[in-house]
């Protein structure tokens, strides 16, 4: 009796410890070229809990020129916070398709309960250059 008692202890604590070292739950928003090409300005809203990590992940063409802004406009920063930028380019093929698009990711992490906006703007960044031909805004509603 007393060995099933220590038995289904064990058992209930490891199974605690799993649930405890699962990753919180990871959510992420996606707009492909597809959807910038038939709406050149795009509105998401996404609900993330407090303490959360979240991606953004938009359609990049480096080979036209343009690129997204680095930093995310973010409207309420004790809400929520940019944490990492970077540049997927395409898949490697036997013979490249040239022009293909690759994708730039952002990583955010809500901090407090609350609404904020993201945004980002797809321009070519030198001076005179195109401004804002496609913009991506994401109202995060952090719970």
């Amino acid at each position: 009796m007393k060995s099933k008692l220590i038995l289904m202890c064990a058992v209930v604590a490891i199974s605690l410890c799993l649930f405890a070292c699962l990753p919180a739950s990871k959510v992420s928003v996606e707009a492909s070229c597809d959807n910038f090409m038939k709406l050149h300005h795009i509105s998401k809203e996404v609900e993330v809990a407090a303490g959360d990590s979240f991606t953004v992940t938009l359609c990049s063409a480096f080979t036209t020129g343009f690129q997204w802004s680095e930093l995310a406009e973010i409207g309420e920063e004790t809400i929520v916070q940019q944490v990492d930028h970077k540049f997927v380019p395409p898949p490697e093929r036997p013979e490249p398709i040239e022009g293909e698009a690759g994708e730039e990711v952002w990583v955010f992490k809500a901090l407090n309960r609350g609404t904020s906006t993201v945004s980002m703007k797809y321009s070519r960044p030198w001076e005179g250059g195109e401004k804002g031909v496609w913009t991506f805004v994401l109202t995060v509603v952090v719970k």
